[in-house]
């Protein structure tokens, strides 16, 4: 099929070249000409694990191109998938600013086009946003849905640093359409993906990207709350997980205590639902306390590391891991400057590392510095927090931090293996507790 793809951040760069992986004639669309062109170079403006390799390939073979000019993607297109940000807005609530003047440009182009199209949001908007919103916008050109053009919602549940393998090998394809006609041309587009695919209505397809995301969201500030138990009890959180996770009905996945959840998805959905139901009328004391426990979680960190350290002012403390997790340079909600700030308003000297995000956090805050290497950042530091999960932070060993001036290391995201560190590092990790 012939495939338009409006926004080219995480999920419309990673959709599109997806797409083209299947076979689909795809074009991207982007207001901002440099991104553009650096796609139609195979340069892509995000990093994703396995995108440049894979954009490289699609641009060779012709099945990916980059434009910014909509109307004439939408003309020469069968579908055209909306992929834009809705960020958060002051309230929580999301921001549709983007996703309507899209809606409008597409207008626009369904009136100049013959022949039948189907416009999919797969930008993640609170049940209603398609029909109550983007529906009326699509058709203020005249033209009516199920008569003239399908509607449809396809959520994405990609997670970033695995985006690309998440969107070719899913774990279940959502399709919410319009009437029968839009459901089924979203259907041809998935035909070679092996996954389930469960087709529903749009408000529940665009309730399901939420409750899911809740739902993980859940789990890890119950894993944080339960942290907090564990280390006054003397035990390690850690291992009372892998007892639980046990359970077929639970599972291990999203119980791992740390600094809290970050990124472009977990924070702001949350916020958005909530938002949502306090707009109908409907109190939301576990949604509010996942947030709670969450904006916690960063300063129970420095908390630990005070507790073992002391006085943190003038003290010199690195932060290895700046983006919201590893294998990403998304710095959006990160728990790295909850942590950071704390660290200077306690009037720490902090040093920060991270091998993609450095730029991107940079943009943040201001009064820390940043090293080139991890040996780097380490030199001299009375102590290190492992913030994220990058590769590279795992594979650090005892020897590596023979450079710091105290060896208190704060494992984070328990990335290190801590049986073979040296016995003069001080180990301390988020929910173990030490037995009295």
């Amino acid at each position: 099929m012939k495939i338009s793809v409006i926004g080219t951040g995480y999920v419309g760069l990673v959709s599109g070249v997806g797409f083209a992986k299947h076979g689909h004639e795809v074009t991207c669309v982007d207001i901002d000409e440099d991104i553009v062109q650096s796609i139609n170079e195979a340069i892509p403006p995000i990093y994703e694990e396995g995108l440049e390799e894979l954009l490289e390939k699609v641009i060779d073979s012709g099945r990916l191109k980059a434009t910014t000019d909509l109307k004439e993607a939408v003309k020469k297109t069968d579908i055209t998938f909306i992929c834009v940000g809705t960020p958060s807005e002051e309230d929580g609530g999301i921001d549709t600013s983007a996703i309507e003047s899209a809606a409008e440009d597409v207008s626009q182009a369904l009136n100049e086009k013959t022949g039948y199209h189907v416009v999919v949001v797969k930008s993640t908007v609170t049940p209603g946003t398609t029909d109550r919103l983007v529906k009326p916008i699509l058709e203020s050109g005249g033209k009516k849905v199920g008569d003239d053009f399908g509607l449809g919602m396809n959520p994405e549940f990609l997670r970033e640093g695995v985006a690309l393998n998440d969107f070719l090998d899913p774990d279940r394809i959502v399709i919410g359409g319009w009437d029968e006609k839009s459901r089924k041309t979203i259907e041809d587009v998935y035909e070679s993906f092996e996954a389930p695919k469960l087709v529903t209505d749009i408000r529940t397809a665009e309730m399901i990207k939420y409750t899911s995301n809740a739902l993980l969201a859940t789990k890890i500030s119950f894993a944080n709350e339960m942290s907090r138990i564990c280390e006054e009890v003397g035990i390690d959180v850690y291992d009372v997980m892998d007892g639980v996770g046990l359970d077929h009905r639970i599972k291990r996945d999203f119980l791992n205590a740390g600094p809290g959840f970050g990124g472009s998805c977990f924070p702001k959905d949350v916020k958005a639902i909530k938002n949502l139901a306090q707009k109908m009328g409907i109190e939301t004391k576990l949604l509010e306390a996942i947030l709670s426990i969450n904006d916690e979680q960063p300063i129970h960190t420095v908390e630990l590391l005070e507790e073992e350290l002391g006085n943190l002012k003038g003290k010199k403390v690195t932060v290895l891991g700046l983006t919201f997790k590893g294998g990403t340079d998304d710095i959006r909600e990160t728990r790295a400057l909850p942590i950071v700030k704390s660290l200077l308003e306690k009037g720490a000297d902090v040093t920060g590392y991270d091998p993609k995000g450095m730029e991107n956090f940079a943009e943040l805050i201001d009064g820390i510095n940043y090293a080139e290497s991890i040996e780097e950042a380490l030199i001299d530091a009375e102590a290190c927090i492992i913030q994220n999960d990058w590769e590279e932070f795992s594979e650090l060993e005892g020897e590596d931090f023979e450079v710091m001036k105290d060896k208190i290391v704060l494992d984070g995201r328990r990335v290190l293996d801590e049986g073979a560190l040296d016995e003069d590092i001080k180990y301390l990790s988020i929910g173990k507790g030490q037995l009295d």
